[in-house]
């Protein structure tokens, strides 16, 4: 047997081996394919987005880069869950003969330890928000690693913390390598380039299931799609929705918000969008009473949906949550006026007297138990946008003999719908790989990553939209032999309008990916998708005087937020603690209490903390308190008056003084906090304290804050007169043209000054 080492140069053998061959690696433990060397040599060249089919071994070309890469440095892998860390982290001992050099890091594991596994171990596999967070808190840098491998690279768009780590990698390392790898980047150009971009990507490799070299590792996918009836109730609940949805959609004509008389969910969620833009610049009365009637619609839509795709049981789960919701004393008040409509009323009447059987569940069950009988050792996975769904189906498969059914749902807990730990998980998916369970009824947390076996039969029981979930699932079968798919559809409902979606996408995709194959077009593709800045623009940053650097401390709370990172970027140096109050301390007079749109609201009606104590914590333990309120929404995510916002808004600058910013966004509240900070401490020349314990005014600041209270006197007045008359006193008994005589002192705020020394105190009661 021929030994191939993984360097570029020794990369393919005269004749190819069965196994790789690498000092690094256990013998006979990772087969030789001539498609993943030629992949993983192309790699080390240049960082590159490897695109791949599921199940034929991005991993393993993550390792054979891994291998030669270990030579100049650390190797860091990261993805996106802890069960996917932990399956790579568990491949990686498996394969290599340093085990012991191979960490996992993980929230469970505690900040102070991972300083001391960083320094002690050459491969760590990691979830990316805890690297974000222990690069934001300087705990280790990325100076000495030589490869960063983005599982699922996908994801690198936004705020995601890969897009974070990717730019300080770069930044930090003497020679970074980076490798994303996924099976499926995205139907258009413009989403593939904005993964390319946020990752440094040099080069995109890609293989498809029909190149030469990949072929023979293929089994054949046999993709189905069932047709399958609406019941006669569905379509009697139905007429009912439409007929309240008309009625909306007329009151929003009415009001001169729509002209149409149906929009998609995409149209719906845009015209929220600009009417809460609206009402944060002021609105109209019409824009409010449209906001709500469109809270309405939006629920309608999704009963529509559920009655449609999923069917009754579901329909009549989400009647019961909006009629706890319309009797709670929270409860909205577009839920309260739809429980009032007769036509509601009417379809939840139907919905209680219909038969639970749904065509769709049916029909699963005639499938699954057709496999299970034709190959008894099978494994399938039944795909189910909603829990409901998930919760019926394998409730109604169970009832079947051969079936052993389990849900497999995500970690969040929702009302009355416990979700499962990580741990949890994995027990599942290991009980399913043993035959414990042979039937998987899963929502989207199965899609992406996980080591599920592989399956025979895939069943969608509703088709999705997303090119990337639809392969991510149906990847899930023909791995080790012929697959089957099976594609659950409702006739003429939007389930075929769905599926007609999920195959355009996907078509123009590859047709994207082959034109990038082939060479051709690659670069006007991606360049066209840039949107360049103007020279003017970038000439100013180019010659942008780097920001000056100053401290701020941050309640360790807050790492999850974008304004860190921000914070990061503008060179401040950032001390994350506990902080007994407050969010960020700019000083040791400055503390600031961030809130968004949905903080605010959740401290001032929620049972939490309240809003209040919050405020009067930083206003007795820092000489400045600032609130920040962050977002739109303030007056339209709650049914709340705007007049008790207003209230509550104007008691907390006005009662307790403390002012009250408004920020856009994440990125505009880190550059006021920076823009604080500097004055504090560049300017003024404070120090900064973080602890919860207010300064003691110098005599100074008390004869300034004294001065500064009077009518149309401000700081920079105040100081301007003691300065000139050297004394309180000196003030109180100056005439007005000696007043008059002090810089930005004029006869209006002279005759103002005099007015409250010499007026007779006069009480309102």
């Amino acid at each position: 047997m021929l030994a191939t080492y993984i360097t570029p140069q020794r990369y393919i053998a005269k004749s190819m081996p069965e196994f790789v061959s690498h000092p690094l690696l256990k013998p006979d433990t990772v087969s030789s394919r001539a498609y993943q060397l030629t992949l993983a040599r192309n790699a080390l060249e240049k960082s590159s987005l490897i695109v791949l089919p599921t199940g034929l071994g991005k991993t393993i070309i993550a390792l054979l880069v891994m291998l030669e890469r270990l030579e100049k440095g650390k190797a860091l892998m990261l993805s996106p869950t802890k069960p996917l860390v932990e399956q790579h982290a568990a491949f990686l001992k498996r394969t290599l003969t340093i085990p012991e050099q191979v960490a996992v890091f993980t929230g469970s594991v505690a900040p102070s330890k991972r300083v001391d596994i960083w320094k002690g171990s050459r491969i760590i596999v990691s979830t990316p928000q805890v690297i974000e967070n222990d690069l934001l808190t300087k705990r280790f840098d990325l100076k000495d690693v030589s490869l960063i491998v983005f599982d699922e690279a996908h994801r690198a768009t936004g705020d995601y913390a890969y897009v974070y780590i990717a730019k300080k990698y770069v930044e930090q390392s003497a020679n970074p390598l980076v490798l994303g790898i996924t099976a499926s980047p995205g139907s258009t150009p413009e989403k593939i380039n904005e993964v390319k971009q946020n990752l440094f990507i040099e080069r995109v490799e890609i293989k498809t299931e029909k190149d030469p070299d990949v072929a023979p590792y293929i089994y054949e996918k046999d993709v189905e799609w069932v047709r399958v009836n609406v019941p006669d109730k569905a379509a009697e609940i139905k007429i009912l929705l439409d007929s309240l949805m008309d009625d909306r959609m007329d009151r929003l004509k009415a009001l001169g918000v729509v002209r149409e008389s149906r929009l998609t969910k995409k149209e719906l969620l845009m015209l929220q969008e600009k009417l809460q833009a609206d009402i944060s610049r002021g609105g109209s009365p019409e824009s409010y009473r449209a906001v709500s009637i469109l809270a309405e619609i939006m629920k309608i839509e999704h009963a529509v949906d559920l009655i449609q795709t999923q069917g009754v049981v579901p329909l009549k789960k989400y009647f019961e949550r909006l009629k706890d919701e319309a009797g709670s004393k929270g409860g909205s008040k577009a839920t309260k006026r739809l429980m009032q409509d007769a036509r509601l009323a009417g379809a939840m009447r139907i919905a209680d007297t219909a038969d639970e059987v749904n065509p769709k569940t049916e029909k699963v069950k005639e499938i699954v138990l057709e496999q299970i009988r034709e190959n008894p050792s099978s494994r399938i996975i039944v795909f189910t946008n909603f829990r409901d769904t998930a919760d019926f189906v394998s409730k109604e498969l169970a009832k079947v003999e051969g079936i052993r059914p389990v849900r497999f749902v995500g970690q969040a807990s929702k009302l009355n719908d416990k979700g499962l730990t990580q741990k949890r998980q994995v027990e599942i998916l290991n009980a399913f790989r043993s035959g414990e369970f042979n039937t998987l009824i899963a929502t989207s947390v199965a899609e992406e990553g996980l080591d599920i076996p592989s399956t025979d039969l895939v069943i969608f029981y509703e088709p999705v939209p997303s090119e990337i979930r639809t392969i991510q699932r149906r990847g899930r079968t023909g791995r080790n032999a012929v697959g089957r798919v099976v594609v659950l559809i409702s006739k003429g409902t939007r389930d075929e309008g769905t599926y007609r979606v999920s195959q355009a996408k996907e078509k123009r995709m590859y047709r994207t990916m082959r034109d990038m194959k082939d060479g051709q077009r690659m670069e006007e593709l991606l360049q066209n998708a840039q949107v360049a800045a103007p020279a003017e623009q970038r000439s100013l940053e180019e010659f942008e005087k780097p920001p000056e650097r100053v401290e701020v401390y941050v309640d360790a709370r807050e790492m999850r937020s974008a304004v860190v990172k921000n914070l990061e970027g503008m060179s401040v140096s950032l001390n994350v603690k506990t902080l007994e109050v407050g969010d960020y301390v700019l000083s040791d007079r400055v503390c600031v209490e961030r809130k968004t749109a949905d903080d605010f609201l959740d401290t001032l009606f929620g049972a939490g903390r309240s809003l209040f104590e919050q405020v009067i914590a930083m206003k007795h333990s820092y000489m400045r308190p600032i609130l920040v309120i962050e977002g739109e929404g303030l007056y339209t995510k709650r049914r709340v008056s705007p007049a008790v916002i207003h209230g509550v808004l104007a008691s907390i600058a006005v009662d307790y003084g403390v002012p009250i910013i408004f920020t856009a966004d994440e990125a505009e509240t880190a550059s006021f906090l920076y823009s604080v900070a500097r004055r504090e401490q560049i300017e003024r020349k404070r120090s900064v304290n973080p602890h919860a314990q207010k300064a003691s005014h110098t005599l100074a600041e008390r004869q300034e804050y004294l001065v500064s209270a009077i009518s149309e006197v401000g700081p920079v007045i105040a100081k301007n007169l003691l300065r000139h008359f050297g004394s309180v006193k000196a003030i109180v008994n100056a005439t007005e043209e000696e007043l008059k005589q002090v810089d930005k002192v004029g006869e209006k705020t002279a005759k103002k000054i005099r007015e409250v020394m010499d007026a007779e105190y006069r009480p309102r009661d």
